[in-house]
């Protein structure tokens, strides 16, 4: 038996070894934060890095484009993993790494031209945005010809090397965070199937109206709705399109001026709420040159602070929302499917070939047609192209695919920024995505205004955008663009305080549509309440407020659930104990209480019960929160208690039948996930924020160590948004769209202002800047960077100097 020790202990030995191996080739991939590192650049003066104990690099240089320079090097350093796969998602080349998984978001994001409108758009940028776009790639690339060691451990397991960057991977990526903040093209599509089974009734009670408005009477177009979802496998083409993102992705954004705070100057707060994501999104910097400092959060890939302050402005962004995607409907010509119909005749698709590289597979080449408004979506789909004589495709129509895209001229701009006509004249290059901006300035003022290109719909035209449109029919096409002078917009209100949160920001009065669809009132309701209840305000006054998790939300609905009759013999004994429970409680969705996941899980399986017979194959897919629809049903709201009728068995019930049904139901899961003792469920353990690691959150092995989870409060309604997923079995309360990042701003001293994003500064996770934010963001805690080298120098780990040829 001998031998099999010494064999056991050999194999130990060997995979002892092999681990050592792995792990000194990850550790050497870490980045030389100190040093001298000669570039081929030719620079003005050396750049330096100093990286301040939180890992924030304040880069200074003698120029803006040496400053650039020094911010594509530091990016590359920390996130080139992030930025490799943020432009491959741009220009459609997930495939090549990943394999036939990805081929389908690589055929929709070639079908779009993302990388190609990017390119495009480089040429219309003014020169001198060029030029800093170009530098900020000339230090990406610098890094990588300059680098020691091994490249980060996921491009060793995937074994690639990163291409030279170039300013349309800049502008790639801009593109993408422009698509994830406009989402109408989803509604359009799900009006579109929800036809096949709904009255037109029906679907505008599913998509019920903002509150106070009235209802908006669009065109039935349900028998051309459903031809086209019969001819085309609709249900196969949703399946190959991306998701749409969660119901009421947005962001927060508040700001009062002097008259309402303690120092008497303004204090700006901004929290935009995005997909979670390991490392985070953002990445803070400290950039300063001999016209002075800008500091705040980075997109990696892209050059410039994005949300910040420089030495005399803060700003801060949430999305308008507004209705900048339009579906068409177009009809293949009789006589010869190369054509489409327009209204003054047949016309030529224009047509391209792109040729998409499969890892282990042959090539894959996708043909992309083209009409007067924009690309052909439902070619993404192979099932979709088998056109037949007369037949239909769908066409989608974009601000951001336009050539003449200026919008990295408003945001490079930004640093240069001095006050409010400075801050008006920057915006007019902006084209999308609509943001709403408040403004604050060392001088007192405040104000707000919602720049990007808008469409223009004629007056006849009776779908309003909001769901497809004929495309033969000019009525339904776009005449233009808002004018910039008579967007949104607001300078030094009489209140003294301005808020948005993606909520209603126009008067019934403002001449022009921006959308219906605009996310429910409940956070900027709340954010102007705590507003409200104090006379002045302070930065730590802002703190309380952006870690708020009262859910008004359920205060709007509990009542309605707890008012229907307990059933008559419960499954589950606790069921009593629950509804007790839930009426004592206040709505505050706090990390160590059971209450907040109890209310989840009800409404949870409410939903279901009510509305999955009417929805049939759509219902998954569509199964978001709908506080609106669910109150209009409860309450009876015109006779909608009737969603409560069983469909599919035409079984007449009542509301409250469901109500108790599904609060029986709800202990049933709760129950099965965390066991049987109620008074030790946690909202925490089951509403955990899940920052995904591209891709290896999805290799048991490797998720521990690329993931980060931390137990955090709030739900989809509070100001400290939490989103879950209702849709995702295994964990239907993880909480996945979040603040992304938070920011408080004091204009009394700008080096006072405070910020925190969602995992760290770093994108390696043997890093111990990976996760370090992670704990003080759940728990709704700050650091402060300073312009000022006596502070951030203090407790540094790190000085770099790039020193040209």
């Amino acid at each position: 038996m001998r031998w099999v020790f010494r064999l056991l202990t050999l194999i130990v030995f060997m995979v002892a070894a092999a681990a050592g191996g792995i792990y000194f080739v990850a550790r050497s991939s870490l980045p030389d934060l100190n040093g001298d590192v000669t570039v081929a650049r030719a620079l003005s003066a050396p750049v330096e890095i100093v990286r301040d104990r939180h890992a924030v690099p304040h880069i200074r240089a003698a120029s803006r484009n040496d400053v650039a320079f020094g911010l594509g090097y530091a990016h590359a350093q920390d996130r080139l993993w992030q930025m490799e796969i943020n432009r491959r998602i741009a220009a459609g080349r997930l495939a090549e790494i990943f394999g036939s998984a990805a081929l389908n978001t690589d055929k929709f994001l070639r079908t779009l031209g993302i990388r190609r409108k990017a390119a495009a758009a480089f040429s219309a940028l003014k020169p001198e945005t060029q030029a800093y776009l170009q530098a900020y790639a000339d230090g990406v690339n610098a890094f990588l010809t300059t680098r020691k060691g091994f490249l980060p451990p996921e491009f060793l397991v995937f074994d690639i090397t990163p291409e030279p960057w170039t300013p349309a991977d800049s502008l790639g990526w801009l593109k993408m965070m422009a698509w994830d903040l406009s989402g109408n093209w989803s509604t359009e599509l799900a009006r579109l199937g929800l036809s096949r089974r709904l009255t037109q009734q029906q679907i505008e009670e599913f998509f019920p109206p903002y509150p106070g408005d009235g209802p908006v009477a669009l065109a039935d177009h349900s028998s051309l709705y459903r031809q086209f979802a019969a001819g085309m496998d609709f249900d196969r083409l949703m399946r190959a399109l991306p998701a749409p993102p969660p119901e009421g992705l947005g962001s927060n954004n508040w700001v009062v001026s002097g008259k309402r705070t303690v120092t008497g100057a303004p204090l700006l707060a901004n929290d935009p709420h995005l997909g979670l994501s390991s490392p985070s999104l953002w990445y803070f910097t400290h950039l300063s040159t001999p016209q002075g400092n800008v500091i705040g959060a980075t997109l990696p890939g892209i050059p410039g602070v994005i949300l910040g302050h420089n030495d005399r402005v803060a700003w801060g962004f949430t999305n308008t929302g507004p209705d900048t995607q339009d579906l068409y409907i177009e009809r293949v010509a009789a006589s010869d499917p190369k054509q489409y119909v327009t209204p003054t005749g047949a016309a030529p698709f224009v047509t391209r070939q792109e040729v998409i590289k499969v890892k282990g597979e042959p090539d894959v080449t996708l043909t992309v047609r083209e009409t007067r408004h924009g690309p052909v979506i439902s070619d993404v789909s192979d099932r979709a192209r088998l056109s037949v004589s007369d037949g239909y495709v769908l066409s989608f129509a974009w601000t951001a695919l336009r050539d003449d895209d200026t919008t990295a001229d408003a945001l490079v701009g930004l640093d240069a920024i001095r006050d409010w006509p400075d801050f008006l004249n920057n915006f007019r290059r902006y084209v999308t995505p609509e943001q709403n901006i408040v403004y604050a300035d060392q001088d007192g003022n405040v104000g707000f205004l919602a720049p990007g290109l808008v469409p223009i719909r004629r007056p006849d035209n009776d779908l309003k955008g909001l769901a497809p449109a004929p495309g033969w029919d000019a009525r339904y096409d776009w005449t233009g663009f808002i004018p910039y002078d008579d967007l949104p917009r607001s300078f030094n209100p009489a209140q003294g305080m301005i808020v948005t949160a993606n909520n209603k920001i126009v008067p019934d009065s403002y001449p022009y549509f921006l959308t219906t669809e605009w996310a429910d009132p409940y956070r900027a309701r709340r954010i102007e309440q705590l507003l409200k209840e104090r006379d002045v305000h302070s930065v730590e006054s802002f703190k309380q407020i952006q870690g708020d998790v009262m859910s008004l939300m359920a205060a709007d609905l509990l009542p309605l659930m707890l008012a229907a009759p307990v059933k008559a013999a419960p499954r589950n004994p606790e069921v009593t104990t629950g509804r007790d429970m839930l009426s004592g409680w206040d709505g505050s969705t706090t990390t160590n209480r059971p209450e907040p996941l109890i209310f989840a899980s009800w409404y949870r399986e409410l939903t279901r019960l009510v509305l999955a017979d009417e929805l049939g194959d759509s219902f998954v897919p569509l199964w978001q929160f709908r506080p609106r629809l669910m109150k209009n049903i409860l309450s009876n709201k015109d006779g909608q208690s009737r969603w409560c009728n069983n469909v599919a068995t035409g079984r007449a019930a009542t509301c409250n039948e469901l109500i108790a049904e599904a609060l029986d139901r709800a202990f049933d899961d709760l129950k099965a996930r965390y066991g049987t003792d109620v008074a030790r469920w946690r909202w925490g353990d089951a509403h955990y924020a899940r920052a995904e690691h591209r891709p290896f959150s999805k290799v048991p092995v490797l998720k521990s160590l690329f993931e980060v989870s931390v137990p955090t409060p709030g739900d989809t309604f509070t100001i400290d948004v939490g989103r879950n997923d209702l849709a995702d079995d295994r964990a239907p309360y993880a909480n996945r769209h979040a603040p992304s990042l938070r920011a408080i701003y004091d204009l009394a001293d700008l080096n006072r202002s405070q910020f925190i994003d969602s995992t760290g500064q770093s994108g390696h996770p043997l890093s111990p800047h990976y996760r370090d934010f992670a704990m003080p963001w759940a728990t709704v805690q700050y650091i402060s960077i300073s312009a000022k080298p006596a502070e951030y120098e203090a407790g540094a780990i790190g000085r770099l100097r790039l020193v040209g040829p």
